[in-house]
């Protein structure tokens, strides 16, 4: 008796219950301490050894280095000039702001229809105490002034607190769409009232217990674990979870059909679809795994997290799922029980029509398939990447309608100056520099630290994380480090982005090639046949690819978004590359039933 048939008896045997039991108990324990939680933080995408981390490290060392600055912008509802009350009323709200403690005044555009302020805020505040404090500074400001005045909190900060409150509850909603989406999915497969419940409580159960058991890893590694990493690790173990669940459900009613026995049935189920289950798993953990060679924190931290989550996903699959179902008995298919009457689904329905003309017509079809992936693949030449700070929202953001009054009678980049930081040795040169770089409004000195380097605020002429500004980010790194022993390093929110921006690409020119490699291996070793594993890998990459360009043409024409975000080319590919490859794994992996007398077990 193999380990696997072992394994088949004991989760569908009499004594099953036990292994259900542990399961509870198991998730008892894990969720007790941690409940389940996820991380309500913003995404940190910033590589820690990024020339503009270095320049967020070396802030700390200035007079008051520990902060930054949010900033309120006025203007008058009519558009029309600021009156002295309106600026009266405005110095009014920059004292809130500014709660007892001194501050600059309030800057008048030069149009004398705007003015602008800022007031400090810890720069170490981020997630929902970010949220808070930008709150209650919008709270403050709108206190006692008149209708007919306009005010905004934006900058740098102002845009962290918006994005953090755009996870607020998204991963609750996210989980709770995808546990919809998994309803409906098996009510429509079993149309059964019943048996869905079965699947989709020990896949929800698998997700709280890998939420946990993520903000331990977390706490242990130093990994990032944030909001968006919280919600794509459910979407994934719901995904993968329910496709095991799948897969052994599938089994489980096909014999129902031949054995009389239910639990003898489900013995043969599990026995079949296990190995099935565990090829898939570790082929994705594997891929997930070469995330953690990328230099983005939030890539590293979906890599750790994913695999760890889809590794739960599947024992809770397996060991808890089989006695579930044993305990329920072939009536939780209600009112569709399978009887024994032999019948085989794999020989009948449109499925096997589908599968059949495929056989009969082999290269039709394959000419049609690689014909329509390419038409679908070719609008991936012409996809943008890469979101300014303004369109990174999908909903209102006060931080970006401060931005655009910002812009409208300021500089563009006047509400989030990029920095700079230079050897005071070379003031004289960095200054010339600054000044006569393209692009540059003006630069300023704004302190010198107790290392003898000098801060400046260079202001840009250029809309935050937008290609001019990246353009202008890059010809100061080039012509400042032209200028000897100035140790010049350029910070700020539009050379975290150009950062970013770059380690995504790099990651993407890396991880990609190491995933195909990496489930080519697999398949190699798991099929000990080359052609099939070429054939596997080049279908599913085509199917990615084809997936990836229809995907781009649906994002930008009918939901509107500008451009993809860097991060989603290669999380796209990753996870469409790998769902086609747990299609292709249940098809070409999994066994099938054998043929045996009506009746036995």
């Amino acid at each position: 008796m193999t380990v696997w048939d072992r394994y088949a008896q004991l989760v569908s045997g009499r004594r099953g219950w036990l292994a259900l039991l542990g399961a509870v108990l198991v998730a008892g324990v894990a969720l007790g301490p941690a409940g389940g939680g996820s991380s309500s933080s913003a995404p940190n995408s910033l590589p820690d050894n990024a020339e503009s981390a270095q320049v967020r490290r070396l802030l700390r060392e200035f007079p008051g280095g520990d902060s930054t600055a949010a900033v309120l912008i006025v203007t008058r509802a009519d558009d029309a000039a600021l009156t002295a009350d309106d600026r009266a009323h405005a110095d009014a709200a920059l004292s809130r702001m500014h709660a007892g403690t001194a501050g600059p005044g309030l800057t008048v555009s030069p149009d004398q229809r705007a003015a602008v302020g800022q007031v400090s805020i810890p720069a170490s505040l981020n997630g929902f105490a970010l949220t808070d404090r930008i709150g209650q500074l919008r709270t403050a400001v709108r206190e006692g002034a008149p209708a007919d005045l306009r005010l905004w909190i934006t900058g740098g900060p102002a845009f962290g607190a918006d994005i953090a409150d755009s996870f607020s509850g998204a991963n609750a909603l996210l989980l709770a769409v995808t546990a919809l989406v998994v309803m409906v999915l098996l009510i429509g497969t079993y149309r059964s009232p019943v048996l869905w419940l079965i699947p989709l409580a020990v896949v929800a159960v698998a997700d709280r217990v890998a939420a946990a058991a993520g903000n331990a890893l977390a706490q242990l590694t130093g990994l990032t674990f944030d909001g968006s990493t919280s919600g794509i690790t459910s979407v994934l173990v719901f995904g993968a979870g329910t496709n095991y669940a799948l897969l052994l459900v599938s089994r489980y009613r096909d014999e129902l059909y031949r054995t009389a026995d239910h639990r003898a049935a489900l013995r043969i189920a599990v026995r079949r679809a296990g190995p099935a289950v565990l090829a898939s798993n570790v082929t994705v953990v594997l891929a997930l795994l070469t995330l953690l060679l990328g230099l983005l924190p939030n890539t590293r931290g979906l890599g750790a997290f994913g695999a760890l989550g889809l590794l739960i996903a599947m024992l809770f699959v397996l060991i808890a799922l089989p006695p579930a179902l044993a305990l329920c008995g072939r009536k939780v298919f209600w009112p569709f029980t399978p009887r024994v009457d032999g019948h085989d689904t794999a020989t009948s329905g449109a499925w096997h029509t589908v599968a059949d003309t495929v056989v009969r017509r082999p290269r039709i079809v394959v000419c049609g398939f690689l014909i329509v992936a390419a038409a679908c693949a070719a609008a991936l030449p012409f996809t943008h990447v890469g979101l300014a700070q303004s369109e990174q929202f999908r909903v209102h953001a006060e931080s970006v309608d401060g931005l655009h009054a910002v812009s409208e009678h300021f500089s563009s980049g006047a509400s989030d100056p990029t920095i700079v930081l230079a050897a005071t040795g070379s003031a004289a040169r960095v200054r010339q520099v600054l000044n006569s770089t393209a692009g540059v409004v003006r630069a300023t000195p704004a302190g010198v630290s107790a290392n003898g380097l000098t801060r400046w605020s260079v202001v840009l002429d250029a809309a935050p994380s937008s290609d001019p500004a990246f353009a202008t980010v890059t010809r100061l790194r080039t012509e400042l480090a032209a200028i000897p022993d100035a140790r010049a390093l350029v910070g700020g929110s539009d050379a975290v982005a150009l950062d970013t921006r770059d380690a995504a690409h790099r990651d993407q020119y890396l991880i990609m090639p190491l995933i195909l490699a990496v489930v080519l291996l697999v398949l190699l070793v798991l099929l000990r046949a080359i052609p099939a594993a070429l054939l596997l890998v080049a279908v599913t990459v085509i199917s990615a690819l084809a997936a990836l360009g229809i995907g781009s043409l649906l994002s930008t024409y009918v939901f509107g978004f500008p451009a993809l975000d860097t991060n989603v080319p290669l999380f796209a590919f990753l996870f469409l590359f790998l769902v086609a490859l747990g299609v292709d794994y249940r098809s070409s992996w999994s066994p099938a039933p054998a043929r045996r007398p009506r009746g036995t077990g």
